[in-house]
C-alpha cells in the first residue's frame, strides 16, 4: 500500500526575522529555519509548509497579516510569479544592507580566515532600466493563472502562447510578459510588436514538450553607445522566418545588428550555433572610460554597464599595478578587465575556456591600440600550469573572476605555488569565494573588502577582495 498523503502543515503569524540566500526570506520555528519566498524582514505571515527537512523548511505565505514597516510595493505587475527581481517589496537601502550582510556571513560563517571591517556598498545609480540584454522565450504552453484554468474548464477559449520569461521550477511553462522594467526601449515594444505580428499572421510559437513551432527565443542587447542588436532564433529559416526579420527591419529602423540563428536542436541553448546577419553589422560595441568593447551576439559582457565599469575600477585601485608589473587575468571572458588594467601594467595575460570569447578580447585590444596582452584559451586547471608561468613570466598581480562555482582546487594551489605579491578576487558568489580565501589564507591574508552591487532589486552581490602575501 502506498503512504497516505500527509496534511500540509500550517502555521500561523510566523515572523520573517532576516533576508537569506537566493532570495529568500529567512524565519524560525521551534528552532529550526525556514526560507520563505516573497516576504520582507519585520513581516508577520501565515505559511504553508512546503518542504521539510531535518534542519530547515521551505513554505509559502499564505496570507500577509502584518506587513514589515521595511516593505514596499512592487513595481512589476508580474511580481511573485516571474524568477527575477525578488526583492522589489524591499526599498533599495534595506536591499543594499542585506547584501552586504549576505558577504560578511558568508565569510563569518563558511569561511576560516581574518577579514576587515567590509567597506559600504557600492550602489547603483539605477534601480531599473539598467540591463543591457534580456532574453524571451516564445512558448505555445503560456503559464496559466487560476482565472484561466476555470474559463477553461467552463469551456471557454484562453490564449496559450506567450512571449516572456519562464517560471521557476517549471522548464515548459511561460509567464507572458506585459512590461518588464530592467531593460530601456526599445526592449519591451520590440517583445510586444513582435507578439502581435506572430499573432495577426498565424505564427507559431515553440512547443519545448513536442519540439513544434517556428519561433523559439528573441535577444535584445542595448548598449550605451545607443547601438541595438535584436537576435533571432527560430526553429527554421523559411518564408515566415523572413517575415519575421522583414517586420523588425521595417518596424524597428534603430536596430543596427540584426541577426537570426537557427535552433533544431532539443535545448534552447545557441551559443554553439552559426549566426547569420539580416541587417547591419554581426556586433555592436560597448564604452567604458575611454575603452571601447566589441559586443557580438554570444560574447558575455556584464550586463549593467555602469555598474561593470565602478566593479572593474575597484579591482585596478585594489590591484595597484606597477609598470613593471607582470599581470594574469584569470577567466578573463571577452578581456574586459584586462585591457581596463592593462595600460598600467608592463604585460596582461588573459586566461578563460571560451575560445570565441578569448578571440573577441585579442580584438578589443587591438580596437583599442593595446599592443601588452596576450590571451590563452582552455580549462584554468590545466592551462594554468608551472611551465605556463616560466613561459609567460611570474604574474606580480593575479585578478580573478570566476563563475559561481569559484576556483578549482588545482587553480588554488597554482596560485599559492607561484606566490604573486596580490591577488584580486572578484566573485558573484560570496560562498564560494570565502571557501576559495580559506584556502588561499595558508599564504594570503585579506586586507580589503568591496562588495558591489550589480543587480538591483535582486539577492546578487558581487564582491571584491584583495589578498596580500603574507
Amino acid at each position: 500500500m502506498g503512504r497516505k498523503n500527509k496534511e500540509p502543515i500550517e502555521v500561523k503569524n510566523l515572523l520573517i526575522t532576516d533576508a537569506g540566500a537566493e532570495g529568500m526570506a529567512v524565519a524560525k520555528l521551534d528552532g529550526m529555519t525556514v526560507f520563505v519566498p516573497f516576504a520582507v524582514p519585520g513581516d508577520v505571515v501565515d505559511v504553508r509548509i512546503v518542504r521539510k527537512k531535518k534542519s530547515y523548511a521551505e513554505a509559502r505565505v499564505t496570507q500577509l497579516v502584518k506587513p514589515s514597516e521595511a516593505r514596499c510595493e512592487a513595481r512589476c505587475a508580474h511580481f511573485g510569479l516571474c524568477g527575477g527581481c525578488k526583492w522589489q517589496i524591499m526599498p533599495y537601502e534595506k536591499q543594499l544592507f542585506y547584501k552586504q550582510k549576505q558577504v560578511e556571513d558568508a565569510f563569518k560563517h563558511l569561511g576560516k580566515f581574518e577579514f576587515p571591517e567590509l567597506q559600504p556598498i557600492i550602489a547603483s545609480e539605477k534601480q531599473y532600466f539598467y540591463r543591457n540584454k534580456l532574453e524571451y522565450t516564445f512558448s505555445s504552453l503560456r503559464w496559466l493563472s487560476d482565472e484561466d484554468n476555470a474559463l477553461r474548464e467552463a469551456g471557454q477559449p484562453v490564449e496559450t502562447d506567450a512571449l516572456g520569461f519562464h517560471i521557476p521550477g517549471k522548464f515548459d511553462r511561460v509567464l507572458d510578459i506585459e512590461s518588464c522594467y530592467l531593460q530601456e526601449e526599445p526592449s519591451n515594444s520590440i517583445r510586444l510588436a513582435l507578439k502581435q505580428f506572430a499573432k495577426k499572421n498565424n505564427l507559431t510559437f515553440y512547443n519545448i514538450r513536442t519540439h513544434e513551432g517556428l519561433l523559439r527565443n528573441v535577444v535584445i542587447r542595448t548598449s550605451s553607445t545607443k547601438e541595438l542588436m535584436v537576435i533571432m532564433i527560430f526553429s527554421r529559416y523559411d518564408d515566415d522566418a523572413r517575415l519575421v526579420m522583414d517586420f523588425l527591419s521595417e518596424s524597428f529602423p534603430q536596430i543596427t545588428s540584426l541577426l537570426y540563428i537557427i535552433n533544431d536542436k532539443l535545448n534552447d541553448s545557441f551559443t554553439d550555433l552559426q549566426v547569420h546577419v539580416f541587417k547591419g553589422e554581426a556586433f555592436i560595441y560597448e564604452k567604458m572610460e575611454n575603452l571601447k568593447f566589441k559586443i557580438g551576439p554570444v560574447s558575455f559582457f556584464q550586463t549593467n554597464t555602469a555598474q561593470a565599469c565602478r566593479l572593474y575600477s575597484v579591482a585596478r585601485e585594489f590591484a595597484a599595478i606597477g609598470e613593471g608589473d607582470v599581470v594574469y587575468d584569470l577567466y578573463t571572458g571577452t578581456g574586459t578587465i584586462a585591457n581596463f588594467v592593462a595600460k598600467q601594467a608592463r604585460k596582461v595575460v588573459g586566461i578563460e575556456y571560451v575560445e570565441s570569447a578569448i578571440e573577441d578580447a585579442r580584438v578589443n585590444s587591438e580596437t583599442n591600440g593595446i599592443g601588452n596582452t596576450v590571451f590563452y584559451a582552455g580549462d584554468m586547471a590545466q592551462v594554468l600550469t608551472k611551465e605556463f608561468v616560466a613561459a609567460n613570466g611570474t604574474p606580480d598581480v593575479v585578478i580573478t573572476d570566476p563563475p559561481r562555482a569559484g576556483m578549482a582546487p588545482k587553480v588554488v594551489q597554482t596560485l599559492l605555488d607561484i606566490e604573486p605579491k596580490r591577488i584580486v578576487y572578484v566573485s558573484c558568489n560570496p560562498a564560494t569565494q570565502a571557501r576559495d580565501l580559506t584556502l588561499l589564507n595558508e599564504k594570503y591574508v585579506v586586507v580589503r573588502v568591496q562588495p558591489v552591487d550589480m543587480f538591483p532589486q535582486t539577492h546578487h552581490v558581487e564582491n571584491v577582495v584583495l589578498l596580500i602575501k603574507r
